[in-house]
């Protein structure tokens, strides 16, 4: 095997399985990818380690054999576990997370840890401690944040598969940016461990994936609860693989509000999606309805929760680390240790109830709901965070902060109400991926991949960045 597996992780696995390539074939493939890439999205290789799994390996096992990606945010133990932050430098994981005890149980080969943005908080992908990393699609722009390095590793043919965490959109954000499908499941199907009292609500744990059938099978391996997370559900009935296509979608109500209600999306983007949207559902024979939708603007509400569960991780290192952040997160830890207090988390739990109480309505309304995943195109790869959409100087029409949070106004609604919603692949406008947004009522996930089946299946979207050699 000369090059990386560029097929889905799938068919990479009915390879293994088959004997036509061996999981040290595969690992070193991957090796070899990563070694030759300029898309900086690899923050730590363990070849070593990752060969003498792949020689060994149970070749029974669901995902025996293949090599993936970990978000440097999660743990894997020996692994850094500096948060992607000059001012945990150094730190180093005592033992794997829950998500990561099951791919290796799984048969997984953990080879590499991915660039994040510096504690997952802005929707691009570069920082001070690993540097900036690169769309494959082009590579002077951001893959997206905050799983860049996994969209950019999946995209770009260094692994058929990547772990990625949302808490604001960071799956469906750089899956949207690449071209991939980024399923955020429901809050707690996913087990996690977390240090903060503040993120717990809203982050949930996930993949980059080239197709529907690829997020279906790690759903099967990672879903499931464990006693650690007292907010992980129980194990789903079914398996998300085996139930594949089978949701009577001409049963279902959809809504299409590609902005939302709320967000600024690019003129261009947003009448390309729309048409994308309209042929979906004709095609799936879902029913569109009317849809009345009234969301909270909540930018301000979310950033704060995000920057206090930081400062309680860097615990009494701040204000001394402050030199050590970069700026978008330096300015957030500032003025929330001065500003954060009771009033603070007041708003917080406001928004959040306002925010179910919407959605709710919502869904009292239609079955799922589709709408943009990203306002606009990927943006330059060393940010800052767009603030003109379309021609639209949003600073000056807005002010400074709702034209920041205009970045995550389509995925955080999803986050701070706990519902599924999957990023699926829509084509290109100016000659970059765009990317429809579908949501669902809670523990839905299996709805969603079903309609994503198929708009894969009427608009079949190239499996890696059309640069990647075959």
């Amino acid at each position: 095997m000369d090059s990386p597996w560029l097929d889905d992780a799938s068919s990479l696995l009915l390879a293994l399985r088959s004997g036509e390539i061996s999981p040290v074939e595969a690992t070193e493939a991957s090796i070899t990818a990563m070694d030759a890439s300029s898309l900086n999205a690899i923050s730590h290789l363990d070849a070593e380690h990752a060969l003498e799994t792949a020689r060994r390996v149970d070749t029974s096992l669901p995902l025996a054999g293949l090599p993936i990606g970990i978000k440097e945010l999660d743990h894997v133990a020996g692994w850094p576990a500096n948060e992607a932050s000059l001012a945990l430098e150094g730190e180093i994981a005592s033992g794997d997370s829950p998500l990561n005890e099951r791919l290796r149980s799984a048969g997984a080969i953990l080879l590499a840890q991915t660039t994040s943005s510096e504690f997952g908080s802005v929707n691009f992908t570069s920082t001070r401690i690993h540097g900036t990393t690169t769309n494959p699609w082009d590579e002077t722009r951001t893959p997206g944040g905050s799983s860049g390095g996994s969209a950019a590793a999946v995209s770009g043919g260094l692994l058929p598969l990547c772990t990625g965490s949302d808490g604001g959109g960071s799956i469906r954000i750089p899956a949207g940016f690449c071209g991939l499908v980024g399923l955020k499941p429901s809050f707690g199907r996913i087990p996690k461990m977390t240090n903060s009292a503040f993120e717990p609500l809203t982050s949930v744990w996930g993949c980059l994936s080239r197709s529907i059938r690829d997020s279906a099978l790690f759903l099967d391996v990672a879903a499931g609860p464990d006693e650690r997370d007292p907010f992980s559900l129980p194990s789903p009935t079914h398996s998300f693989v085996g139930q594949l296509g089978t949701t009577d979608l001409t049963a279902l109500r959809v809504g299409i509000s590609i902005d939302l209600g709320t967000a600024f999306v690019a003129d261009d983007v947003a009448e390309h999606l729309e048409r994308t949207a309209l042929a979906l559902v004709e095609e799936s024979g879902m029913t569109p309805v009317a849809l009345d939708l009234a969301l909270p603007q909540g930018g301000l509400e979310w950033s704060m929760m995000s920057s206090a569960s930081v400062l309680e991780s860097l615990g009494d290192r701040y204000p001394g680390c402050a030199d050590q952040l970069g700026p978008e997160m330096g300015f957030g830890a500032r003025l929330t240790h001065e500003r954060f207090g009771l009033e603070g988390l007041l708003a917080v739990e406001r928004f959040r109830h306002a925010s179910v109480e919407a959605m709710a309505m919502a869904f009292s309304q239609v079955d799922v709901i589709i709408c943009a995943t990203n306002p606009d195109v990927a943006f330059d790869a060393a940010g800052p965070m767009r603030t003109v959409v379309g021609g639209h100087d949003l600073v000056a029409e807005l002010g400074f902060g709702r034209a920041l949070s205009n970045n995550g106004a389509l995925t955080i609604p999803a986050n701070t109400t706990g519902n599924p919603a999957i990023a699926l692949p829509a084509g290109t406008v100016r000659g970059m991926p765009v990317s429809l947004q579908v949501i669902g009522r809670h523990h839905a996930e299996q709805v969603l991949l079903d309609i994503g089946l198929v708009l894969e299946a009427m608009a079949p979207w190239p499996l890696v960045a059309p640069g990647v050699a075959r």
